[in-house]
């Protein structure tokens, strides 16, 4: 599945600062979003993928984080009776299922 081209925010915020910097373009196309390569320092590299990767795992270290403190919340709050307590327990298990997954997947690209 091939991802799509820059937007006009990537070639304004990506594309355009990175040839300032002096970076080169090249003639050659990502196979992957279709924007243009560049060489810098010796490495040739798309821009846009990086930056939508680099994006995609702050985005998904979010929701780590906030499944993290719903873990702890819930917890640090265990309820004495014991329907409540299954509940809690089974709603830190699903918790614990999705951090798993999100690992995996951060892990496994």
């Amino acid at each position: 599945m091939s991802a799509r081209g820059p937007t006009e925010e990537e070639i304004r915020n990506i594309i355009m600062p990175l040839m300032l910097s002096g970076a080169k373009m090249l003639d050659k196309h990502c196979p992957r979003c279709g924007s243009p390569l560049f060489e810098k320092g010796g490495k040739v590299f798309c821009p846009v993928c990086e930056h939508r990767k680099k994006q995609q795992k702050a985005e998904m270290k979010g929701v780590e984080e906030r499944l993290m403190e719903k873990l702890n919340e819930l917890a640090n709050s265990l309820p004495e009776d014991i329907d409540e307590l299954e509940k809690h327990l089974r709603a830190m298990e699903k918790i614990i299922e999705l951090l798993e997954r999100y690992r995996k997947l951060e892990g496994g690209e």
